[in-house]
Parts: C-alpha cells; sequence; structure tokens
C-alpha cells in the first residue's frame, strides 16, 4: 500500500483540499451552534482559503514545472535572465495564493495595492492555467495523430516544448491588460422595456434602477461605489433595487465606504436582498442595520406594496427572497422562503420579485408561475474568460433578458462591478435601467 510520503505533490495537494473540505462539513455540522458569531465567521473564511489553496497548488506545479523546470534542463538555464525569470514566476505564484487572505487582512475603505496586485495575478493564473492546460492538449493531439501516420516528427521537439509555455505565457499577459482595461472602465447603462401584466397604467413607464454584485471588499471599494452612486442619480430612477453579494466583509470594518449608498434617494424606495456572499461574511444582521440606516430596506423573505404616485389605489407588489446559500450554510433565521415573501401578493396584482441567484429564480417560478418579473444577478455574465462558459452551463438563466411562458421575464445582471479580480474579459460591468410598460 502506498504511505502519504510516497504520493507525488499533486495527489497530496488533493488529499490536503479533500481534508479541509471535510473540516468544513464537520464545523458547519457540529460547530456552528457551540462557537460564537465572530469565531465562525473566521473559521469559515480561513477553510475556504485554505481549501481555494491547496486546489491551487495542483496548477501551480504545473505552472512551474512548465515555465522553469521545463527551461532548466535546457541551454536557457546558464541565461543571466533565467534566475530572474525564476523568481519572477515564484512570486507570481505567491501573490496569486496570498489573495484569498486578503479577504481576512487587508479590508478597507478604499483597496490596498497589495489586494490589487494579488487578484490581478490570480485572474491571470486562471488565463495561464487554461492555455497551459488547452496548447497541452493540442501537443498531444498532434503526437497522437503524428504517431499513428508513422512520421513522429523528433527533429524540434524541444523547441516545441519551449514554445507552448512561451505562447501561454504571452496570451495571458496581453489578457490580463485587455481585462483589467475593461475592469476599470465605469459600468455600462443598459437600457431595458419590460411588459408587466397587470402593471396599471397610471405607472406605465416606471424606472427600475438594478444594481448587483458590487462586491465591497478587498479589490472595490468607497472610491468606485462613490462613482456608481452618481451614476445611478443621474437616471432619477423611481426605484433602485440591488440584487446581493454588496460585500465581502463585515459591516463594521467596511462601513466608510458604504457611505455613498445614502445619497440614493429614489422616490418609491431603495430596496436590498442578500447574495451568497453576504453570508460569507456572517454579518448579515449588522449588515441589515447599516442598510436602514442609509434609508435601504432589507426584503428579508417579504414583500413591499409599490403605490402608483398618480393613484393609490393601483400598485404591485414588490417581494425580495433570502439567497439559497443561507440554507446550505445553516444561517440560522435565513434561507429563501417564497410563501413567506410573496405573503398577500396575489395574481391579481403584478409580482416582481428579487431574487439574486438565477437557479432561485428558476425555483421560484416552478412554485409560483404567476410572478410577473425576477430581477437577479450572481452570474457576473461569467465576469472574465475561461469563467464565462462554467457560468454559462451552471445557471439556468445567464444574462439579459428571458422570456417565460407568456407573462413572466427574468432579467439577470453581468453584475455592477466584480469580484475579487479586477478583470472582465468577455463581460462588461452593468447598471440596468429597467423600464416597466403597462400593457
Amino acid at each position: 500500500m502506498i504511505s502519504f510520503k510516497q504520493l507525488p505533490l499533486e495527489a497530496k495537494a488533493a488529499v490536503a483540499a479533500g481534508v479541509v473540505f471535510f473540516s468544513m462539513m464537520l464545523s458547519r455540522s457540529y460547530l456552528a451552534e457551540q462557537l460564537e458569531l465572530r469565531t465562525r465567521r473566521w473559521l469559515l473564511r480561513l477553510q475556504m482559503a485554505l481549501f481555494a489553496n491547496a486546489l491551487m497548488l495542483i496548477g501551480s506545479l504545473h505552472v512551474w514545472r512548465s515555465t522553469v523546470t521545463t527551461f532548466s534542463r535546457s541551454s536557457a538555464a546558464s541565461s543571466f535572465c533565467f534566475m530572474p525569470w525564476k523568481i519572477a514566476v515564484f512570486m507570481f505564484l505567491a501573490l496569486a495564493h496570498s489573495s484569498f487572505f486578503t479577504l481576512l487582512f487587508l479590508v478597507a475603505e478604499e483597496p490596498y495595492f497589495f489586494s490589487l496586485a494579488a487578484y490581478t495575478c490570480l485572474g491571470a493564473y486562471i488565463i495561464l492555467i487554461f492555455f497551459l492546460f488547452t496548447l497541452g492538449s493540442v501537443e498531444q493531439a498532434y503526437k497522437f495523430l503524428a504517431g499513428r501516420g508513422g512520421k513522429a516528427d523528433t527533429g524540434n521537439k524541444n523547441s516545441r516544448t519551449a514554445m507552448k509555455p512561451v505562447l501561454a505565457v504571452m496570451l495571458t499577459i496581453v489578457l490580463t491588460v485587455v481585462g483589467l482595461l475593461n475592469a476599470s472602465r465605469p459600468p455600462t447603462v443598459n437600457s431595458v422595456e419590460v411588459p408587466v401584466h397587470k402593471l396599471p397604467s397610471t405607472m406605465n413607464n416606471l424606472k427600475v434602477v438594478l444594481l448587483s454584485d458590487i462586491h465591497l471588499g478587498p479589490t472595490v471599494g468607497k472610491t468606485k461605489l462613490a462613482m456608481i452612486v452618481r451614476m445611478v442619480k443621474a437616471l432619477k430612477p423611481d426605484i433602485t433595487v440591488i440584487v446581493g453579494d454588496l460585500t465581502d466583509s463585515e459591516a463594521e470594518i467596511i462601513r466608510p465606504a458604504v457611505e455613498p449608498l445614502g445619497e440614493l434617494n429614489s422616490p418609491l424606495g431603495t430596496y436590498f436582498v442578500t447574495g451568497n456572499h453576504e453570508y460569507y461574511t456572517s454579518d448579515v444582521s449588522n449588515w441589515f442595520e447599516l442598510l436602514k440606516s442609509f434609508n435601504i430596506r432589507p426584503l428579508h423573505n417579504e414583500n413591499v406594496k409599490i403605490v402608483s404616485p398618480k393613484s393609490t389605489d393601483d400598485w404591485f407588489c414588490l417581494a425580495g427572497v433570502d439567497d439559497i446559500e443561507a440554507d446550505v450554510l445553516r444561517y440560522s433565521g435565513h434561507g429563501m422562503d417564497l410563501k413567506k415573501a410573496l405573503r398577500d401578493c396575489s395574481s391579481e396584482h403584478a409580482i416582481v420579485l428579487l431574487a439574486h441567484q438565477p437557479i432561485a429564480a428558476k425555483w421560484a417560478l416552478q412554485e409560483r408561475p404567476d410572478i410577473n418579473l425576477i430581477l437577479s444577478g450572481h452570474t457576473h455574465g461569467g465576469q472574465m474568460f475561461p469563467l464565462n462558459a462554467g457560468a454559462y452551463f451552471l445557471n439556468p438563466f445567464f444574462v439579459g433578458l428571458y422570456k417565460v411562458g407568456q407573462n413572466t421575464f427574468v432579467y439577470v445582471s453581468p453584475g455592477t462591478m466584480y469580484f475579487g479580480i479586477p478583470m472582465r474579459l468577455g463581460s462588461r460591468a452593468e447598471i440596468t435601467e429597467i423600464i416597466l410598460r403597462s400593457p
């Protein structure tokens, strides 16, 4: 039987990831009630950081072997550039691994340079892993086909081996720069008209501004939030809604960065529902209180009547549900409860639901097909290549407007900022201006 010491490094990293994941399950099941909230919060974040780093170690070993070990066996190893390159690769990997720990130690009103550098390296790391794997697969396919033809070309084997990591690194650098520039631009304003069945005629052209996935934390701070608020105010919405993942940190730590939200002054109100990242902070109650102090109402499995300014007899039901991750994390007093959220919302009036995740939108429509419009986020439009494909296949609604049945629409925001990695490739940050049309 093979002992742990005899396992290759990749296998040891996989075992470590499994142990951390198992400890996460144990702590959620047996320690959740015994530990105080602050301790539980730190333990969860530390476990998630260790789990991510253990998985990343597998990829990091491959990166090191492809970009360093490969050249150490060639004449390039004697070059004066090889040692600086070796140090650069090591620093790159170290920064990428450290990104997850910035959530624990480096969150403030404005992002620290170290956090921005670490998450940029994480984004580049993901792109580099993809290209190394893709180019490696192409190389193996070529060898297989050449071998079947009986003419395997071995003359330029060393040069081809060197070309693979060089090409992967060059493509990674180019896409990283493009992604950084794209994410640094202000969100685009996307105006969408949505016909809402049974919306009173007095509420025709009602304007709802949708924000989602701002992710205040290590790489998004007060300056960017203030910019978003200015853009929202310029649109002069009747209602502003924030559909989750506003933050990645505790309310007390990042409170100064949230102050611009107090300038939102939509006449029919500003509303908020939780996303999965609010539950990762384990600080939802404090966030609710902080948002209320800015005149932003959390919809905690509840609803409000949005009354027409022109007639008190005309109204529609605006409801919000907790994110489904609250159930997974066993967050006390929270979890998606559609029946409670839609209490007193009958099909005689239009119903608009705020639900962070598209899968929650799907479940809601299965239970209540009379919902007229659901506003979601969560997917980020994939945020960056090559994660776009995974986000597309994992969500029943990916990004944009979907019509479901005769009288129901779902709109999924691609996110107003970004999570952690300050990059966008194949997606664009968005502030959505939704114009409600009566039939």
